[in-house]
Formats: structure tokens, sequence, C-alpha cells
């Protein structure tokens, strides 16, 4: 399985990106978004069930950042809304293990190259 992942950038505080995710291979695995910024662990941001029908966020995002999926185009988007300097990071996205939800990296198996996300303030 290979992941694409695209849409960073640079914007200002309180502007919007839209990440992308394409996977090579149709999954119906959990699918999520990490993101590591300089200096600092990688953390878990987003997931999204199989069918799209579950969604998690990490507390500092949920409101401002939408996950989805589009099974049949083998996509998944990150929209993200109201950004902050906090944001600035490279965001990845990653394939879950498990059916169910997990925010633990360790439970993601293959993850794309990382796209660049900048918040100036």
């Amino acid at each position: 399985v290979q992941l694409q992942a695209s849409g960073g950038g640079s914007v200002q505080a309180g502007g919007s990106l839209r990440l992308s995710c394409a996977a090579s291979i149709r999954t119906i695995n959990t699918m999520g978004w990490f993101r590591q910024a300089l200096g600092k662990e990688r953390e878990f941001v987003a997931a999204i069930s199989w069918n799209g029908g579950s969604t998690y966020y990490v507390d500092s995002v949920r409101g401002r950042f939408t996950i989805s999926r589009d099974n049949a185009k083998k996509t998944m988007d990150l929209q993200m809304n109201s950004l902050e300097p906090e944001d600035t990071a490279i965001y990845y996205c990653a394939r879950g293990i498990k059916p169910s939800y997990s925010a633990s990296a360790k439970d993601y198996d293959y993850w794309g190259q990382g796209t660049e996300v900048t918040v100036s303030s």
C-alpha cells in the first residue's frame, strides 16, 4: 500500500487548507492523520472509520478540522479551517491496522511521506 499526501502550504492564521491522501489500493481500514512539529513527537490529529461513519479528533482541532474519505476514489481528506500557528507541522496520513479507532501511531502500518503546513501569525 502506498499513500501520497498533498495539499500543504503556507497560510496566515485564520486561513484554511485542505490536505488529501491518495491510496494505491482501496482500503476499508481506519485511516488517520498525524502531525509532527519541529522538535516534537508525532501526534494524532484525526481518524475516520472504514465507511466514514465515525470520526475522531484531538481536542485541539475539534471544531476546526474535518476528516472525510471517499473509498471509491481511494482518497481521504482533512479540511483545516481557522488555522493557528500551533498547527504548523508536517502532516502524515496513515492506514490503521485495526478496524477500530486508535490514536496511537503504533496501530498504523502504512504512512504517506508527509506534507508541510506552515501557519504564520
